[in-house]
């Protein structure tokens, strides 16, 4: 009946069973392990009706005008560019480290010097990572990257991985620069916002075709089968395209051992005042269990008596207890990932594509640009 199935209704498995549908004219069965579509996206108005992310916050940025121009055939976009501050010291200052982080952290002696060497050496408006510059043979400039690195980044990362930044890879420490800017947003790229009506309406609107059927509240494990290098769906052979997102160690019934990810706990909030802080996100290096607070209606513009926050506390993840949100970007894990992908290519009608299925620590956008690179790739045969 279905020449495709999809395994997983967030980004990945969404944009690829639209575009089946609506380009191939194809049917494709979405099999969802929830009782919703929009993975991580998922978005849904609380008693109040203030409109929170129920995994945490989902702020839309990208420099693709492809990316940008897909999705917004589903959905306009309000005008939300993020901010972050950090509370360092018992004072609030921007996050990632910039140029205005550093007027409040010195003398302005201390800071005009400093100021100076960084864009002599990098250049105005430049990025560089903290583990870079704590290597640097200017004394000053390593005194600024310690700072940084002991005020902000370490008890952060420790939080937020259950590692130091030392054992991760580059990729991961270089997504909280030090930033050569007086620009306070935390992304700067061209494109930036959150779906106007929310992403579970965006994502209804690109599943709304009568070619995609969807199963929630489904554990594949039950209904799908590998042996041999064959695919087998409900006991039979299945020779369609099956187009997996989730866990590739799951996807194999964890025959090289379960790959590990940080997981996150949720606790929700609401209060009887009009904002309880000052941006979107603040976040807590130090002194707190949780990493950061997200106030909802910064994201959403909404206008209303009562706010609802969240906070974030990571933890281990357990696959019997909690949600995988984050693989952990180390080299000893991926070379287990490896293994598993070998193991995939002998299948010829499976394709693997998302965060959980590569194994790897990408941006909403990114996942995106790989969904639609694939179907490509389906189109060229």
């Amino acid at each position: 009946m279905y020449e495709f199935i999809v395994v997983g209704a967030g980004l990945a498995g969404s944009v690829l069973a639209e575009r089946i549908a609506n380009i191939l004219g194809k049917k494709v069965l979405i099999i969802e392990k929830r009782n919703h579509i929009g993975g991580n996206c998922y978005d849904y108005y609380d008693k109040n009706g203030i409109l929170v992310h129920k995994y945490g916050p989902h702020i839309f940025h990208t420099d693709s005008k492809k990316v940008w121009t897909y999705l917004s055939q589903f959905t306009e976009w309000n005008d939300y560019e993020h901010k972050v501050l950090g509370l360092i010291d018992g004072k609030k200052v921007p996050i990632p480290f910039n140029l205005n982080t550093l007027r409040e952290f010195f003398p302005k002696i201390v800071f005009d010097k400093l100021k100076t060497k960084l864009i002599r050496k990098f250049g105005l408006n430049n990025k560089i990572s903290i583990l870079e510059l704590r290597c640097s043979e200017d004394k000053d400039l390593k005194f600024l990257a310690d700072i940084v690195y002991q005020k902000i980044f370490l008890n952060y990362t420790k939080k937020q991985w259950g590692l130091k930044p030392e054992d991760l890879k580059s990729s991961v420490t270089e997504r909280v620069p030090i930033f050569i800017s007086e620009d306070n947003r935390y992304f700067q790229d061209e494109y930036q916002g959150l779906p106007s009506e929310g992403y579970h309406q965006m994502f209804k609107k690109m599943l709304n075709n009568s070619n995609i059927n969807i199963m929630l509240n489904t554990d594949i494990r039950k209904i799908i089968k590998i042996k041999d290098n064959e695919i087998f769906f409900n006991n039979k052979k299945f020779n369609g395209k099956l187009i997996f997102t989730g866990s590739i160690d799951e996807l194999f019934n964890y025959c090289y051992g379960e790959l590990p990810y940080r997981s996150l706990d949720f606790k929700f909030e609401t209060l009887n005042i009009n904002f309880f802080q000052e941006v979107g996100t603040v976040n807590f290096p130090n002194n707190h269990a949780f990493t950061r607070i997200t106030e909802f209606k910064h994201l959403t513009l909404q206008k209303t008596d009562k706010t609802t926050i969240v906070r974030e506390y990571p933890k281990v993840h357990d696959r019997k207890k909690n949600i995988p949100y984050y693989p952990i970007p180390k080299t000893t894990f991926e070379n287990i990932y490896k293994k598993y992908l070998k193991k995939s290519e002998r299948i010829s009608n499976l394709i693997l594509v998302g965060r959980l299925a590569d194994y790897s620590y990408y941006d909403m956008d990114i996942v995106v640009d790989l969904s639609l690179t694939k179907f490509e790739e389906l189109l060229n045969g």
